[in-house]
């Protein structure tokens, strides 16, 4: 276990810190696992890190994932078809997680959790070494023993806000989160969109006159354009999914997918200060 608890001495919330000091504004991909399988997984974390991505967040895939859209549905149905399941994902990550520089953060809706005890889904993650936890399904006031368990295990809980949030509880639910706070772009599902809204802006200097915690900008975020377009309005970080998992789930091969995974990457990363 030595390997891998030297691998957590740089959490998300650390990750934030650094690049700030640097004037620098973290890229976060978002892949699902297992799609098209878990080995194309496991190298496309390996792309994803080399090409100085600053935190990942890999989803587990759920049959029911309400904020998803389309094309995240379709990996995860894609994933589960194959066979994939958490202990599988856990198996692999305990592989790669020790030759990644970046923190990861699992992407998984709540039932999951519940299914396997909240306390033993948090000491397992913590084993392998993840960092952090996105939980898009889970209301404020059902933090609280997620929260507990997450601190318990050393895990950073990022929590969300989207433009439909009333101030009151953007505030609540800003105080609460760890790692960072995710600010959803736009009213729906995730998907890559053509623009981004102005309204973001506007989101954005809201939860900075809140916090000094780290905010990343994900849902439809998929060009280089729109990564620079979000950094300029002053976010701490950018997500970029369903643009990534369209690489890798449509792709002619899994070798085909990681090339362009690779490009893709580099090309987002050359638009961030």
């Amino acid at each position: 276990m030595a390997s891998l608890t030297a691998t957590r001495s740089l959490g998300i919330g650390e990750t934030f810190s650094n690049l700030k000091k640097q004037g620098k504004v973290a890229l976060i991909p978002y892949i699902t696992a297992g799609d098209p399988d878990l080995k194309t997984t496991a190298e496309a974390l390996k792309v994803l890190d080399a090409c100085g991505c600053d935190i990942i967040e890999l989803g587990v895939p759920y049959s029911d994932p309400l904020a998803d859209g389309p094309v995240i549905q379709a990996a995860a149905t894609r994933s589960l078809a194959r066979g994939t399941n958490f202990e599988a994902i856990t198996s692999m990550l305990k592989e790669v997680v020790p030759l990644v520089s970046c923190p990861i953060a699992l992407f998984t809706y709540y039932n999951p959790i519940l299914k396997r005890g909240i306390g033993k889904f948090m000491s397992t993650v913590k084993d392998i070494g993840v960092h952090g936890l996105v939980v898009p399904d889970v209301p404020l006031e059902e933090t609280g023993v997620l929260r507990k368990e997450a601190v318990k295990n050393k895990l950073e809980l990022v929590l969300l806000t989207t433009p439909t949030t009333p101030t009151e509880r953007m505030k609540a639910i800003v105080e609460a989160a760890d790692g960072f706070v995710y600010l959803v772009s736009s009213v729906g599902v995730t998907g890559a969109r053509a623009s981004i809204s102005d309204r973001v802006q506007t989101l954005l200097q809201d939860i900075k006159e809140s916090t000094t915690k780290p905010v990343a900008v994900g849902f439809g975020i998929s060009k280089p354009e729109h990564v620079k377009q979000v950094a300029a309005w002053g976010a701490d970080g950018v997500i970029v999914g369903s643009a990534m998992v369209k690489l890798l789930g449509e792709a002619k091969s899994p070798e085909e997918g990681l090339k362009e995974l690779e490009s893709f990457t580099k090309s987002l990363k050359a638009a961030l200060p």
